[in-house]
């Protein structure tokens, strides 16, 4: 079964979102509904090529989980 979706937002980012619809030859439906498909399926940070900023950042915070605790207690013996 197929519902409509009413999305908002930037008028430019719509603009940017019809161009690659029709250089991929998809519609923006499509190209809607292949992102939601993917959510949850690993292959999102796949299939996009990322700015070479965002490349620079990618991995950055790998293992950034190891300090939350130290992190944590330093901020409750601060602010507590």
């Amino acid at each position: 079964m197929e519902t409509k979706l009413t999305l908002r937002m930037e008028d430019r980012l719509i603009r940017r979102a019809k161009a690659h619809a029709r250089k991929s030859g998809r519609s923006l439906s499509q190209l809607v509904a292949d992102f939601f498909g993917m959510l949850g399926s690993g292959m999102e940070k796949q299939s996009f090529d990322m700015t070479p900023k965002v490349k620079s950042l990618y991995g950055s915070f790998k293992g950034a989980d190891k300090h939350v605790d130290a992190r944590k207690r330093h901020l409750e013996d601060k602010y507590l």
